[in-house]
C-alpha cells in the first residue's frame, strides 16, 4: 500500500466545550524564554503532566503571541487520560472537521457515550466553534476503511494511536481520514501546532443527545454583545 498525501480542507472547523473557557496565556508572550514563567504564574504548570508535555513538544513548534494561540496549545497540552484516536496520552493534537455538521457528529457521539455512562436520558452541552486553516501535506487515508479496519475501529484506538504517533515522530503534518460518525464527513488531525493558522472563534452551539437515540440536535445560540455605556 503506497501512502498518499493531500492538503486539509480550508477552512476546517473545531468544537470545544464552553465549560473550558479560553485563557489568553500564550497570546501574552513574544519570546519562548518567557513562556514557562507565564505558565507557572497562571498555574498551568501545577499540573505536572502539562509541564512534561510542553517539554515533549519541540520549542520550534510552540505557538504564542498570536490570537487564539492558547486554544491551539491547549489541544496539545491538555490530553484525555487514554489519548484520542490518533494520539496517545503523552501529547495531544488538533482535531477538526471539514464542516460544522461533521464536527457536531463527532462531539455528539462522545456526548452520547457520556450520557449512557452516567445513566441519564438526555444531555445538553454548549460548544464554541473555531475555524482554522491547516497547512501542510496530510497522510490521506480517506476511503481506506477496508484496508485499515483497525485504524477505523469505532471504539478501540490502539492501532490508530500507533499510526498517529508514527506520523508525528516522522515529522508529518497529520492525517486526513473519513469520519466514523458521519457518512461522507472528513476529519483532520494536525500534529504540528505551527501548521494551525488563522484561528478564529465563530459561533456558539448547544448540542443535545439522547441515550436511546442516535439523533443529535444542534442549536445555534444567539450571543448577546455587551453594549458600551453612554455618558451619564
Amino acid at each position: 500500500m503506497r501512502d498518499g498525501f493531500a492538503q486539509a480542507p480550508r477552512p476546517s472547523h473545531r468544537l470545544i466545550p464552553s465549560q473550558f473557557p479560553p485563557i489568553g496565556l500564550f497570546e501574552t508572550v513574544t519570546r519562548a524564554a518567557d513562556l514557562e514563567a507565564v505558565m507557572e504564574l497562571v498555574g498551568w504548570t501545577n499540573d505536572r503532566l502539562v509541564a512534561d508535555r510542553i517539554r515533549r513538544l519541540p520549542e520550534a513548534e510552540w505557538v504564542y503571541g498570536t490570537p487564539n494561540s492558547s486554544i491551539v496549545m491547549a489541544a496539545f497540552l491538555h490530553v484525555a487520560p487514554g489519548g484520542m484516536r490518533f494520539n496517545g496520552p503523552d501529547l495531544g493534537a488538533w482535531y477538526a472537521a471539514d464542516n460544522l455538521k461533521t464536527a457536531a457528529a463527532e462531539v455528539g457521539h462522545h456526548l452520547r457515550r457520556e450520557t449512557v455512562a452516567r445513566g441519564i436520558a438526555t444531555m445538553a452541552r454548549t460548544y464554541r466553534s473555531y475555524s482554522a486553516n491547516l497547512i501542510g501535506d496530510y497522510l490521506d487515508i480517506r476511503g481506506e476503511q477496508t484496508l485499515r479496519p483497525d485504524v477505523y475501529d469505532g471504539t478501540n484506538y490502539a492501532a490508530s494511536q500507533v499510526l498517529g504517533e508514527e506520523v508525528r515522530s516522522s515529522g508529518g503534518a497529520g492525517i486526513l481520514y473519513d469520519s466514523v460518525r458521519l457518512r461522507g464527513g472528513v476529519n483532520i488531525v494536525a500534529h504540528r501546532p505551527r501548521n494551525i493558522r488563522d484561528v478564529v472563534q465563530v459561533d456558539h452551539f448547544e448540542i443535545t443527545v439522547s441515550a436511546a437515540e442516535r439523533r443529535i440536535d444542534v442549536r445555534k445560540l444567539a450571543i448577546r454583545r455587551r453594549q458600551p455605556r453612554g455618558n451619564a
